[in-house]
């Protein structure tokens, strides 16, 4: 079994930047897609950004075992870490990078607890979070109070992670983690 990054942040947070980031600059990683049963985003593709299926077909992979993990992130919303991607992964030598919920980053560090390290991407502050989900221009005003107060709950995790990296200026956030995972990839 192979190594696993997980890093975690609420909505907004920078998360997915400073992946996308990670999965240039350090080329051991692989980018684990998650299911999910929300709509794709216009940008988003099918078996790139995440596997977008119906609930009763993630229903049935509950029931099948197929998730290492998985939650109803939002009210009839549900996210999941496939099995199958982790094998995929570690089949060909590479590092697992899983971007993930605070909830499914507790469950995965608690199932991999040597393999794996978690980062917690906090921002400055709520009111930052909020200017920047608004400024993605992709959800209503009711939306982004939902995810504003899912935040406030998952900012309350973050002693639960082995690394919590400050996102207060893009650039040197991107550095840090680029550091913080080739330190644990090469077992420093």
């Amino acid at each position: 079994m192979g190594k696993l990054v997980i890093i975690t942040a609420p909505s907004g947070a920078g998360k997915s930047t400073i992946v996308k980031h990670l999965l240039t600059a350090i080329p051991q990683l692989v980018f684990a897609i998650s299911a999910t049963t929300r709509a794709p985003r216009p940008h988003e593709t099918q078996g790139k950004e995440y596997y977008f299926i119906h609930n009763d077909q993630f229903k049935q992979y509950i029931h099948q075992r197929r998730f290492i993990e998985w939650e109803e992130v939002y009210a009839g919303q549900f996210y999941g870490t496939l099995k199958s991607e982790f094998k995929r992964i570690w089949d060909i030598q590479k590092v697992v990078l899983d971007d993930i919920d605070v909830k499914g980053a507790t469950d995965l560090k608690r199932v991999f607890p040597k393999k794996s390290l978690a980062i917690f991407i906090k921002p400055p502050s709520i009111e930052v979070l909020k200017e920047r989900l608004e400024a993605r221009n992709t959800e209503t005003p009711e939306k982004i109070a939902t995810r504003i107060q899912r935040a406030t709950m998952e900012m309350q995790y973050e002693d639960r992670f082995d690394m919590v990296l400050l996102n207060d200026d893009l650039e040197h956030a991107k550095a840090k983690a680029v550091n913080i995972v080739n330190r644990f990839i090469l077992g420093q």
